[in-house]
C-alpha cells in the first residue's frame, strides 16, 4: 500500500490502516521523542498523543513536503508541550552577545547512539534547545517562541548545551569534535 493510500483509508476512519500507520512510524517517531523527554514512560504517552493528533488531523496534511517530515513535526512540538509543562525555560542563565562558532558539528563526528547518551546528560532546557537547533533545524527566533524564552537565552542554552558536550566527550574518552 502507497504512503498516499494509507493516508485517505486513514482520513476514512480504516482502522487496520491506522495501525499500520502507527507500526510505520512509531519507532521512528519514539526515538524522536526520547531525545526530548528522557523518561520512558513519558515519551510514550507523547509517542501515543502526537500519533493521535497525526492521525485525526490528517485533513491538514497539505502534501508539501515529506509526510514523515510532517508527522515528525507534530511529535516534536507535542514533546515541546510536555516539556513546557513540566519546566520553567525562563529560569536559565542567559549570556549576552555570544558568538557561537564551531569547527565541526558534534552529531557529525560521533555515533548516533553516542549523541543520545551524551543529550541524555544535559539539563532539560540545554537538551531541548540543542534538539531544536541543531537535530531539527530551527532558528533561535522560532525556539525563543516555542519554548517562550529569549533568543539570547536561546544562544547561551545552545552554547551552555555544546560545551557540556564537549566536556562530557573528554570525560568519556569520545573523539574530540573541535
Amino acid at each position: 500500500m502507497t504512503e498516499e493510500e494509507l493516508i485517505k483509508r486513514c482520513r476514512k476512519g480504516d482502522r487496520a490502516a491506522q495501525k499500520l500507520m502507527f507500526d510505520k512510524y512509531s519507532a521512528k517517531m519514539f526515538g524522536v521523542c526520547m531525545r526530548y523527554v528522557k523518561n520512558q514512560e513519558d515519551a510514550e504517552d507523547v509517542l501515543v498523543e502526537g500519533l493521535f493528533k497525526a492521525m485525526t488531523k490528517l485533513d491538514m496534511y497539505n502534501h508539501k513536503g515529506s509526510f514523515e517530515g510532517w508527522v515528525r513535526r507534530i511529535l516534536v512540538n507535542e514533546c515541546l508541550m510536555h516539556l513546557r509543562k513540566r519546566h520553567n525555560f525562563k529560569l536559565t542563565v542567559e549570556v549576552s552577545n555570544i558568538d557561537i562558532q564551531t569547527k565541526a558539528s558534534i552529531e557529525d563526528d560521533l555515533a548516533a547512539q553516542d549523541i543520545l547518551d551524551l543529550l541524555d546528560l544535559l539539563p532539560t532546557g540545554y537538551r531541548t534547545v540543542f534538539n531544536m537547533y541543531v537535530l531539527e533545524g530551527y532558528k533561535h527566533k522560532d525556539i525563543a517562541e516555542e519554548l517562550g524564552i529569549s533568543i539570547n537565552t536561546s544562544k547561551s542554552q545552545l552554547l551552555l548545551a555544546r560545551r557540556r558536550l564537549q566536556s562530557l566527550i573528554k570525560e568519556n574518552q569520545l573523539p574530540d569534535v573541535g
